[in-house]
């Protein structure tokens, strides 16, 4: 999947799930790792990877 792909499901992601978005994206990642799909599973890693992005640097 191509990087524009990967934000475009992410920016999705964050819309339909606002703050949870990131514990979506690492899940799935997990149940697809559970299932033997390494791919999809990667994937999903990246989109977790592009909502972490997108929330930006955490501030204390």
């Amino acid at each position: 999947m191509q990087v524009i792909e990967i934000q475009e499901h992410a920016r999705k992601l964050k819309d339909a799930h606002g703050g949870k978005a990131i514990l979506e994206a690492a899940q799935k990642a997990r149940e697809l790792d559970e299932t033997g799909d390494r791919e999809q599973a990667e994937t999903w890693r990246r989109i977790e990877a592009a909502l972490m992005q997108m929330k930006g640097p955490h501030v204390s």
